[in-house]
């Protein structure tokens, strides 16, 4: 049998805070003798503890888990089996997740009403080519604590053409510095239909939706990169057009 060396993490789901003490036992399972420096471990399976506090010095901060394309915040733990010169040595890497902090006090409530119609579009060529339409919506914040769902609602009042899709795109915006200066960069995390076909008119239709918390984190502004987010209410109408607004957010801890 070989040998193998794993790492085991108090908690189940890997998930600690700032300031938290991390633990666990370090497992070297093996069927026989192996001599490893300093010392030597005896056949079957042998535990060795760790802990220590999760905490960096000075004004330096420990941010969110994030798992970007540009930007990645990651934290692991390493740990290397040294052993006898004719016995190839194990390493074994495990990744733990960091969340914020829970902050003090409750966040604000920014609630925003929209109106979409062909005269509030931008970045439109031929705005007298498109079919008249109007639709209105709000959502109810776009200040959201990250481990609550961002909800709204959207209300087709009127369209010439009929409606072949309604979507939410969730948009991260990743800023990072480089040598010729700063490159912005959007990527689609999440893309939610919320309705299907020529919705009715009138009609109420719930905006809902949860943020992905390996692929978000709480808004970051630092001085080598920042973190983004926005939400895209996208229309797709049956000649094709698509009907675009967006909204950015400010996620923030629990």
């Amino acid at each position: 049998m070989e040998t193998i060396l794993d790492i085991k993490i108090k908690r189940a789901n890997k998930v600690y805070y700032a300031g938290e003490m991390f633990s666990g036992p370090i497992q070297v399972l093996t069927s026989s003798i192996e001599i490893v420096k300093p010392g030597k471990f005896p056949s079957g399976k042998t535990e060795i503890s760790f802990e220590f506090p999760l905490h960096v010095k000075g004004n330096k901060v420990l941010y969110e888990t994030y798992h970007g394309v540009f930007v990645n915040i990651q934290y692991t733990l390493w740990c290397d089996l040294k052993r006898s010169l004719l016995t190839k040595d194990l390493t074994k890497i495990c990744e733990f997740i960091i969340h914020s902090t829970p902050q003090k006090g409750k966040s604000t409530p920014s609630p925003v009403d929209f109106t979409i119609t062909p005269e509030t579009l931008q970045n439109v060529k031929e705005r007298a080519s498109l079919p008249k339409f109007l639709i209105r919506g709000h959502l109810n914040s776009t200040n959201c604590v990250i481990t609550h769902p961002l909800t709204g609602e959207l209300v087709v009042e009127y369209s010439e053409a009929a409606i072949k899709n309604t979507e939410l795109h969730l948009v991260r915006v990743e800023t990072c510095g480089c040598v010729e200066g700063y490159a912005r960069n959007a990527t689609e995390i999440q893309n939610i239909q919320i309705a299907d076909g020529d919705v009715c008119r009138s009609l109420s239709v719930p905006i809902y939706i949860i943020f992905p918390r390996l692929f978000t984190c709480p808004t970051l502004e630092t001085t080598n990169f920042e973190v983004e987010f926005e939400v895209n209410i996208v229309v797709l109408l049956h000649d094709d057009h698509f009907i675009t607004e967006n909204f950015p957010l400010k996620l923030c801890g629990i």
